[in-house]
């Protein structure tokens, strides 16, 4: 592999949300592919106190090299103050898929 290919998580608030921005990361080839995974239920402290809030999760596929590309894409339409972007490399995989997700983040 030429490149570092990792999976992004990102939760979102609603549906319409997720789809939007998962649209957008993979029109400008930050993400090959984006996984939206509804009805998660995240108990979280914030500001002082612990919430729970039904979201939606996003598992994003991109590589190292578009990841700082990305979560600052993340950071400029996310909804919230903080938002979730938590990247973890993956260390095997179909190779036929992780070349596909290089290629598809050029």
């Amino acid at each position: 592999m030429a490149e570092n290919q990792l999976v992004t998580l990102c939760t979102v608030p609603d549906r319409e949300s997720g789809e939007k921005l998962a649209r957008t990361l993979v029109e400008e080839h930050l993400a090959a592919c984006v996984n939206l995974v509804p009805g998660v239920v995240s108990t979280y402290r914030w500001e002082g106190e612990v919430k729970t809030d039904a979201e939606c999760l996003l598992v994003i596929k991109t590589t190292g090299a578009r990841f700082e590309a990305l979560k600052n894409r993340i950071l400029a339409l996310h909804t919230y103050d903080t938002p979730e972007i938590i990247a973890v490399p993956i260390t095997a995989g179909s190779e036929e898929y992780l070349k596909w997700i290089t290629e598809s983040t050029r």
